[in-house]
């Protein structure tokens, strides 16, 4: 049996009754509602009680961890991803780019306008020194993600993620706590360097965002998980662009799976994501999946970008995995988002996420007449409540029934 967790990250929105037509509502979503003509939609919770609706705690719980007893952060994950080896008393944080507005006071774009790889590694170069002088060590990532490390770094500080308040004043969102001193110099040292950068210089010239000031968050010291295969006795891979979805596929024990021109936005490369999923499948029992793209659409604002977004996944990865799985005899997908990131709002939060599970015998016994659709409403209709993400892995691999 091949078992594939596909996760469109953030494309589910929150609605009730009286509101407008969702993202996927509104999307041409062919394959996902063939999946869903032919398996078992349902709708989960992903992000516990009191947690921070982010894609740590949900992917955590999608691979079928409690977030609420193994999670420490963020960033412990991001450094697994990228190599870096934490000592026990390491502290490592997410290093964002970012563009800030009106004299460095506003959080205009968490992306820094989605500055490219060797833009962003030649802004942390300039900014190496400076950081080095504080005590840190930083790591160039993908794009605007960096990753920043504190030797004995203290307990206890709270951060905010940048995607959390896009639009407002940061004041109420700077580093805080004991120790959050130091993290405020790497701030505003940053400003001074960056403002004037010549990278900047050429961004706002081509009518680009400036990735003008450094942003420290999600930070924690190494958790302690046990592999998949300890628990499941599945061996497997991990396919994302990102370095936290990559990092916890590393501390699952997967895989990870580099794919050139893996983005992690809408310009991914989508078809070799899918190409290195099914030979990982020749390989091993299991593969997850991860696009990017829904959820940076959904922080965008944009209803159309997310819309494309959507039906670019289904019609780029939705489709053609299910075309290639026919390649192995028994199969079965899970296919959830981790976790809302509504247009609306902008920012993630922790409701319900739609999924639906499918099974290689009850697609090839479909005679093409049903006609669902996968969306949220369609999913929370469907009686089948299934009240802790983390069971989800365990249905996909036959260990437990759905409830509702």
């Amino acid at each position: 049996m091949k078992y594939l967790i596909i996760v469109p990250d953030g494309m589910a929105d929150s609605f009730d009754d009286s509101s407008d037509p969702t993202s996927l509502e509104s999307s041409k979503t062919p394959w996902m509602d063939k999946m869903a003509s032919n398996g078992k939609i349902g709708t989960s919770i992903t992000i516990p009680d009191g947690m921070a609706p982010g894609s740590d705690v949900a992917t955590l719980s999608l691979m079928g961890y409690s977030a609420a007893d193994t999670y420490t952060g963020r960033a412990p994950f991001e450094a697994a991803s990228m190599g870096i080896k934490l000592k026990p008393s390491d502290l490592a944080f997410r290093l964002n780019l970012v563009t800030l507005d009106r004299n460095f006071t506003i959080m205009a774009d968490h992306s820094g306008d989605h500055i490219s790889t060797p833009e962003a590694k030649d802004l942390i170069g300039s900014l190496a020194l400076e950081i080095e002088s504080l005590g840190f060590e930083v790591f160039p990532g993908i794009s605007y993600r960096n990753l920043l490390v504190w030797a004995d770094g203290p307990d206890n500080i709270v951060t905010h993620p940048p995607h959390d308040f896009p639009g407002e004043p940061i004041a109420h969102y700077l580093p805080s706590g004991k120790g959050s001193e130091k993290l405020l110099r790497l701030i505003v040292k940053s400003w001074r360097i960056l403002d004037k950068h010549h990278v900047n210089q050429r961004r706002q010239k081509r009518g680009q965002g400036p990735a003008n000031s450094v942003w420290p968050w999600g930070q924690g010291k190494p958790p302690q998980l046990k592999t998949l295969k300890e628990r499941f006795g599945v061996t497997g891979s991990v396919v994302a662009a990102v370095d936290l979805v990559r990092g916890i596929g590393k501390y699952a024990g997967l895989d990870v799976i580099d794919v050139p021109g893996a983005t992690g936005y809408l310009d991914t490369n989508y078809e070799g994501k899918v190409q290195a999923a099914i030979d990982a499948l020749g390989a091993h029992d299991f593969v997850l999946l991860h696009v990017e793209a829904p959820d940076e659409a959904g922080h965008s604002g944009q209803m159309d970008l997310k819309i494309k977004a959507i039906e670019d996944f289904d019609q780029r990865v939705v489709g053609p995995i299910l075309k290639e799985l026919e390649a192995f005899e028994n199969w079965r997908i899970l296919l959830a988002p981790d976790h809302q990131t509504p247009v609306a709002k902008r920012v993630h939060s922790s409701g319900p996420i739609p999924f639906v599970l499918l099974d290689s015998d009850s697609w090839r016994k479909s005679d093409g007449s049903e006609q669902a659709k996968f969306t949220e409403r369609a999913a929370a209709d469907s009686g089948i409540k299934e009240p802790l993400g983390m069971n989800l892995i365990e249905v996909l691999f036959g260990r437990r029934d759905l409830q509702g």
